[in-house]
């Protein structure tokens, strides 16, 4: 489906322990759009990027997607507009097959049975899969296996993606096929990284978070090129900073 905007306004988090994780953030991505979340550990990236399908919930402050906020009762509708990759591709395969895993979501869609082998098809190949449809999740490499679980969110659809550190791990040429599989979805993507080049690389938008709010925000380069900033936030810019 086309993307679908998101947004945020007001939104904080504390955590049981009384973790303050988001203080107040507002933020808005326009449908379509391609944004990094931005910051050191601890400054909210992966609090902010839960929120978006329902993982966590606004005690404070509402987050909205295609216009439903979300909430309890929304669940849902929601988290068929976004799908969420996990930073360990590992927690969502847990079929005897990658084909089996990747239909899992369109089958409790109640498709039919054409309908869903369609959608497994293009989903992996759409990540470079489908020669590994067979195969058992667990036997596959690092890069192979968050290949297989991006194609199992695509399967379903989604008006956007929620990555969480979707290159920790991965060598350079699984990261380089990351790369290229994200740039052609045009669905929105959010994406939480480390990776500041991949940032530079994929995103046009990139959201700098700092203790739990939002610090900048703006083309991926011209973030890297404000040294204080950078230092304030405890990152360092990659080596080259354009998007190539």
């Amino acid at each position: 489906m086309p993307g679908v905007t998101i947004a945020l306004r007001g939104l904080t988090h504390v955590y049981p322990d009384g973790t303050a994780a988001l203080r107040g953030v507002d933020l808005r991505i326009e449908a379509g759009e391609c944004v990094a979340l931005l910051g050191a550990n601890g400054a909210g990236k992966s609090t902010l990027l839960q929120h978006l399908n329902g993982l966590l919930l606004a005690a404070t402050g509402e987050v909205r997607v295609d216009g439903h906020r979300v909430e309890a009762d929304s669940l849902v509708r929601v988290r068929q507009l976004v799908g969420y990759v996990f930073q360990q591709a590992e927690d969502q395969l847990f079929m005897p097959t990658v084909a089996d895993d990747v239909a899992f979501g369109p089958r409790n869609l109640g498709l039919s049975a054409t309908e869903v082998d369609e959608r497994v098809r293009q989903a992996l190949a759409a990540v470079g899969a489908s020669h590994l449809a067979a195969r058992a999740p667990w036997r596959l490499s690092g890069g192979e296996q968050r290949a297989v679980a991006i194609a199992g969110v695509l399967a379903m659809q989604p008006g956007a993606l929620a990555l969480d550190e979707p290159s920790a791990g991965l060598d350079a040429t699984a990261r380089r096929q990351l790369i290229e599989v994200l740039a052609a979805q045009r669905c929105t993507r959010v994406v939480a990284t480390h990776d500041l080049a991949l940032a530079a690389e994929l995103c046009p938008r990139a959201v700098l978070l700092h203790a739990g709010r939002v610090l900048a925000d703006g083309a991926p380069q011209d973030l890297y090129a404000d040294a204080a900033l950078m230092r304030e936030c405890r990152l360092e810019a990659p080596v080259t900073g354009s998007r190539s």
